[in-house]
């Protein structure tokens, strides 16, 4: 059935064997009705060798403190509980639980559960260890850019209904925290599909019930069910194009910024099955390790704004000044010099290790992009004139070698040279995962003119790309963008989905995974392209 969520009520159906019942809301918020019990089914997270980060949500009658019991199991049945622990929680953190379980063997599949006071169970998951010593072979689906009212969450059913999937990996734009209307626009809008709350996330209970309703969504419901999942966040679990200071999305009259980033944080570790450490790297056994970074709220530089240049008398001339002097500013980070020296550092510790990849997920892209100047004939007549502007724009910042976006690794080019100086240095076999952009991208990435790593960027879930704001064929946008960007050896800029990346020990292969609708429920897809590289070589076959 389809999960029905409105204004009225939030129901949750069809989620891993539980019947239809209606998802909680909070008592400060009287439009929903409020659910007891284990309210949002379950999830798995922080996978080792020997452990695993399990989440759920226990909401009792009383609403008070409540002690949660986790077992895990290697049968079904649960006829034997090979570990177990327990957390009391409470309204301080939403009644949701996480139990990190240890004891487990490596690479194994198991099953889990959580046990309220009054016996009572939660939904069945299943989750998974990460494999010690040689491995022939891991693959992990990989998400981003999941905005519910633009459409239905198809990539997460399809990657749920898959039996090859050992892990998933969401970085970042879990959710958006636009109010109803404003991105998307109501024309644009899938019916029941509008989460609460309506207005803007700015309080700590704002994104806390936003969070209930994404999570009430049966197919990713499903996801978090059956695999565990590495999560890190991007801009939009606070606010647009955010940075440590502020954000494009924080207004004056909004309140103080360091709350409403307090706020973010704190629903976020709250609701999702992830650690409270900031960056963690972890091991596929000796075939991988996987970096889990932070690109947003705690040390990023404010990204720079070139539109002020465009209204000077000569704005080449201040184009000029700004590409030799902020734009290459060393001290604009996207990290933050300690989350730098510790990746450089956990780098070095996985080539020394013998590790045959290492694999880092950042929320937006580092390959060198640049607007083609064939983007002139993409604008109709019907454009509007933020559209015009910024094709317009980019073509004059490319004429003079400056990106089109400074809010992913085009605005801190000091800080990706290090980064990939590093990993060269290394000798890394560098594989970047990345989000943000909505559209899919494979780079060959360089630094000094040569060779550093690949990057297979992720389409999103749902949001739109640049078919949203062009009206020529998505081919003839692809080429454009490739033949004008030296470091682009493919894009897709229409469709959506998700990518599942194959690891082996002598190559790394991609798919991007194409979802045929997300305007109704569907586990229709296709594979879109797919590219490799082997080892030893950073360059795409």
């Amino acid at each position: 059935m389809t999960a029905q969520i409105d204004r009225r009520s939030l129901l949750l159906t069809g989620s891993i064997g539980l019947g239809a019942f209606t998802v909680p809301g909070f008592a400060q918020t009287p439009n929903i009705s409020t659910a007891q019990g284990f309210t949002h089914g379950v999830a798995s997270g922080e996978p080792d060798a020997e452990s695993v980060l399990l989440w759920t949500r226990y909401v009792p009658t009383s609403g008070e403190a409540v002690e949660l019991k986790a077992e895990i199991s290697d049968t079904a049945d649960f006829a034997r509980i090979v570990a177990g622990g327990a957390q009391i929680t409470g309204p301080w953190r939403d009644h949701t639980a996480k139990v990190t379980l240890d004891g487990l063997a490596p690479g194994r599949t198991y099953h889990f559960r959580f046990v309220a006071p009054d016996g009572s169970f939660s939904p069945t998951g299943r989750t998974k260890t990460l494999p010690q010593g040689p491995v022939a072979r891991f693959r992990a689906a990989i998400f981003s850019c999941s905005n519910m009212p633009f459409g239905y969450f198809n990539a997460y059913a399809h990657a749920a209904a898959r039996d090859d999937i050992d892990l998933a990996v969401h970085l970042g734009d879990y959710f958006y925290e636009y109010r109803t209307g404003d991105y998307p626009a109501a024309k644009d809008s899938v019916p029941n599909r509008r989460p609460e709350p309506v207005g803007e996330l700015i309080h700590l209970a704002d994104y806390r019930l936003r969070y209930a309703s994404y999570r009430s969504d049966p197919d990713l419901q499903k996801l978090h069910g059956l695999m565990p999942m590495i999560v890190q966040w991007d801009d939009h679990e606070s606010a647009n194009d955010s940075w440590e200071g502020g954000a494009e999305n924080h207004q004056p009259d909004e309140g103080d910024w360091n709350a409403r980033r307090a706020a973010s944080i704190q629903a976020y570790r709250e609701w999702m099955p992830v650690s409270d450490e900031p960056w963690k790297a972890y091991d596929i056994g000796t075939l991988a390790t996987l970096f889990r970074t932070e690109t947003r709220l705690l040390a990023r530089t404010r990204q720079p704004d070139v539109a002020p240049l465009f209204r000077q008398a000569d704005p080449i001339a201040a184009l000029k000044a700004f590409r030799d002097g902020a734009w290459a500013d060393p001290a604009a980070t996207m990290m933050g010099s300690q989350q730098e020296v510790w990746l450089a550092h956990a780098m070095r510790s996985s080539v020394k290790a013998g590790q045959r990849w290492q694999v880092v997920g950042f929320g937006t892209i580092m390959g060198q992009t640049i607007m083609p100047a064939a983007a002139t004939g993409w604008i109709g007549a019907d454009a509007s004139a933020r559209a015009k502007g910024y094709i317009t724009s980019g073509i004059a910042a490319a004429k003079i070698g400056l990106p089109f976006n400074y809010d992913n690794w085009g605005g801190y080019p000091a800080a990706r040279a290090r980064f990939l100086r590093s990993a060269q240095q290394l000798e890394a076999n560098l594989v970047v995962i990345s989000g943000d952009s909505h559209n899919g991208w494979a780079y060959d990435l360089a630094q000094d003119g040569k060779p550093a790593g690949v990057e297979f960027a992720g389409h999103s879930v749902t949001s739109p790309g640049y078919e949203s704001g062009v009206g020529v064929d998505p081919r003839t946008v692809a080429a454009a963008m490739v033949s004008a960007n030296p470091e682009l050896k493919w894009c897709d800029t229409s469709r959506r989905g998700y990518m599942a990346m194959t690891l082996t020990p002598d190559r790394v292969s991609n798919d991007w995974v194409m979802v045929d609708t997300i305007k109704a429920r569907s586990t229709t897809a296709t594979v879109g392209y797919s590219t490799s590289v082997m080892r030893g070589r950073n360059l795409m076959t």
